[in-house]
């Protein structure tokens, strides 16, 4: 897939105010701090399309971009810490459940995990919930630059092993690197099979 625009569209703040359209769209979340924002200009390939930010929970909104005119990347706040209050905290985290639980336009969640990391229990426990919710996803591997591809396949084979405990098939998995554009061709590829209805 040829990325030939990539345009901001809204920021909405709950399941109400997202957009009423018939795109099909493809969501990316992960823990704070994990390269989301990184992920989202290389794949768009445009440098400063998500504001890449040192400051964890940074996105505080769900992002909706419009892709090719033809499909939508929407950018959802990270769990775990986010900047704010409390109270703010915790509307952050409903509204993207029930955005997870409910959006009828969305398509595929990519779930995005340190690969540097052996797997953590907040991670764990995400992608446990989100599979009670019956959403299709992927699971990505960020950050592989960061160390030998050696390490990242091995914390990749712990986390593959800890999904096994309650589930038989294992999701499709991408290793990724901002720097070096690792799984950008294979993330597009997926999506492309996904629009065409066809298997990756």
């Amino acid at each position: 897939m040829k990325i030939t625009s990539a345009e901001f569209h809204i920021s909405a703040p709950n399941l109400d105010a997202c957009p009423n359209w018939a795109f099909r769209e493809f969501a990316f979340i992960g823990r704070s701090n994990v390269g989301k924002s990184s992920l989202i200009n290389l794949l768009t390939e445009r440098r400063e399309l998500a504001k890449v930010s040192d400051l964890p929970g940074k996105t505080r909104l769900m992002n909706f971009y419009i892709i090719n005119r033809r499909w939508s990347l929407v950018d959802l706040p990270g769990y775990g810490f986010a900047a704010g209050r409390k109270a703010e905290r915790e509307s952050f985290n409903a509204a993207v459940a029930e955005f997870l639980e409910d959006r009828v336009n969305l398509a595929r969640v990519f779930v995005l995990i340190d690969s540097r990391l052996p797997p953590q229990p907040i991670d764990l426990e995400f992608v446990q919930w989100l599979g009670r919710t019956h959403a299709d996803y992927a699971l990505v591997f960020t950050k592989a630059d960061k160390h030998s591809i050696t390490q990242a396949q091995a914390n990749i084979a712990l986390f593959k092993a800890k999904l096994a405990d309650w589930r038989s098939d294992i999701p499709e998995i991408f290793l990724t690197s901002s720097k070096t554009k690792l799984g950008r061709t294979d993330i597009l590829a997926s999506i492309e099979a996904t629009l065409t209805g066809h298997a990756a």
